[in-house]
């Protein structure tokens, strides 16, 4: 999905397009990583001085809800990236330092489970949390 996706998702759907919105995937899009809903009120702030996590978590939720972003649970807390868009199944490694995700393209719960019997699988998520290559290279000089 690109910005302009996004936005036409909103209008399809029957939302407004505020200004904020359009600043809050403008965020999403630039960061390509998943984000804390704090990282993303502070990212609004510079334009939107006094704007509440009440109304992050709401457009968080509502974009939830149609498609722009997704999440995840990770260090105790709830991330939320752009989607990935597309209908192609997919997975996610993620480094735990930047937040930035590369995508599986293998399904690893075939090789995990196979098709059990008796039991139909409606969904499931698989990711692998780590350090990318940047991250590492940044904690290694860091070290010296």
């Amino acid at each position: 999905m690109d910005l302009q996706g996004a936005l036409d998702l909103l209008k399809r759907n029957g939302y407004k397009y505020t200004g904020k919105r359009k600043r809050l995937v403008e965020v999403f899009y630039r960061e390509s990583r998943y984000l804390s809903a704090k990282e993303v009120l502070d990212y609004m702030q510079e334009d939107y001085p006094g704007l509440s996590f009440d109304t992050i978590y709401r457009n968080l939720a509502l974009f939830e809800d149609i498609g722009i972003v997704e999440t995840t649970e990770w260090q105790g807390e709830r991330r939320y990236r752009f989607c990935c868009g597309g209908d192609e199944h997919h997975h996610h490694l993620i480094c735990t330092f930047c937040g930035k995700t590369r995508t599986i393209h293998v399904c690893p719960m075939n090789a995990i489970l196979g098709k059990p019997e008796d039991f139909d699988i409606t969904g499931h998520k698989f990711e692998i949390y780590g350090t990318c290559s940047s991250c590492k290279t940044d904690v290694a000089v860091s070290e010296m």
